[in-house]
């Protein structure tokens, strides 16, 4: 039997967007061998020379001006891309775009940033008859993400199916699927376990997530969490932002045995396993692997824009606390403490965490997969056009 082809474009405006298509990749792979997935990064792909200079930019921007990101997020919030945005991302990748679908022939299209949802939306448009799925990274549905060339919607939550609804767009168009993790983070192990195979003590242990692009927490609150040495084990997970791990290697409050600062490794799911309670920024993807894997989570405070209604998401549905003030670290710390010190190791999240079905989205796309019928226009004749 052919094997069924399946094509995610993203784009690398944050990492959580690649990251979801890699976890459908992944997933596919291991559930259904059948299937052929490929993760694309657009603007990558397609205008290397350009991409870098855009993402530096943009990079720039969340670090020197957040807000102004947040205005622009909050100003086009309600909108999708207009006809001259659409236009403009087709006339730019439009050339390319048809050489990689001529080329790879993909039975089905999923998006994971609303780019290159755009750029296929106004190919469909034009002609092109493949299946269109547009994955929500968020717990938030901005404009930007809406098509009506899209044939499904893959959500996080009711709360984003609540507001597709609100636009419009007709339910059965949505399917709730929470967003997917890799593979990974799909199975727990035991803490004491994962403990030993780290090197790592079986104490009270926190992780701190911050990422290539950093951990945006006043230096008070970093010495606060630091000065816990010696009660609680501290993990530091910085990415590759090598500035942050030398900065925090050579400095004195953090040279100590019970913590460690880790730069980019691919054992996260691990090192979660081994925690406690993880500190980290509300990005959609983090969160969503902390879910995942049932860990009370504290967050550093969102940046304006997805990341404020990721985090609102999480407080009110009891998955986490907003990391305010140096109170709420001490309290949350203290309890960790308490319970270890009264020999009751900590049990984990709200059981509720439980709700999350990390292969749903996987399993939706290969669902969705065996459906959709063959196509009737070739991609090679749309492509002439």
């Amino acid at each position: 039997m052919k094997k069924k082809r399946v094509l995610l474009l993203s784009e690398g405006f944050g990492t959580g967007h690649t990251q979801a298509a890699h976890a459908i990749e992944k997933g596919l792979k291991i559930l259904y061998p059948h299937v052929n997935a490929r993760v694309i990064e657009l603007g990558k792909i397609l205008n290397p020379t350009v991409a870098p200079f855009i993402l530096g930019a943009y990079r720039r921007t969340i670090t020197m001006s957040p807000k102004l990101i947040g205005l622009i997020y909050r100003t086009n919030y309600n909108r999708s891309l207009t006809g001259f945005r659409r236009l403009a991302l087709h006339r730019l990748f439009y050339n390319h775009a048809k050489k990689v679908l001529t080329q790879l022939n993909p039975d089905v299209i999923i998006c994971t940033h609303p780019f290159p949802n755009a750029v296929i939306s106004r190919l469909k448009r034009l002609g092109l008859d493949i299946p269109l799925y547009t994955l929500i990274t968020d717990y938030d549905a901005h404009g930007t993400w809406i098509s009506p060339e899209v044939n499904q919607y893959l959500v996080s939550s009711p709360k984003v199916e609540r507001m597709l609804l609100e636009r419009n767009v007709d339910s059965q168009r949505i399917r709730i699927t929470g967003i997917p993790v890799h593979p990974d983070f799909w199975n727990k192990q035991p803490k004491d376990a994962v403990r030993e195979e780290l090197g790592l003590r079986n104490i009270p242990t926190v992780m701190i997530m911050g990422g290539g692009w950093g951990l945006p927490l006043q230096d008070q609150l970093m010495e606060n969490i630091a000065s816990w040495k010696g009660k609680i084990q501290l993990v530091f997970c910085v990415g590759n932002n090598e500035k942050l791990a030398e900065r925090l290697r050579e400095s004195t409050m953090f040279q100590h045995p019970d913590i460690h600062i880790i730069g980019y490794t691919r054992k996260v799911s691990k090192l979660m396993d081994a925690s406690d309670l993880l500190v980290t920024k509300p990005g959609g993807m983090t969160c969503t692997e902390g879910l995942a894997k049932g860990l009370p989570m504290l967050f550093a405070p969102p940046l304006p824009g997805q990341e404020e209604e990721n985090c609102d998401y999480f407080v009110k549905s009891g998955y986490g606390t907003v990391l305010q003030n140096s109170y709420v670290l001490h309290q949350q710390f203290s309890r960790l403490h308490h319970l270890y010190a009264n020999g009751i190791a900590a049990s984990g999240a709200d059981a509720r965490l439980n709700e999350y079905e990390p292969e749903a989205c996987t399993r939706t796309v290969h669902e969705l997969l065996m459906q959709s019928s063959t196509r009737r226009t070739p991609v090679m004749q749309y492509a002439s056009r």
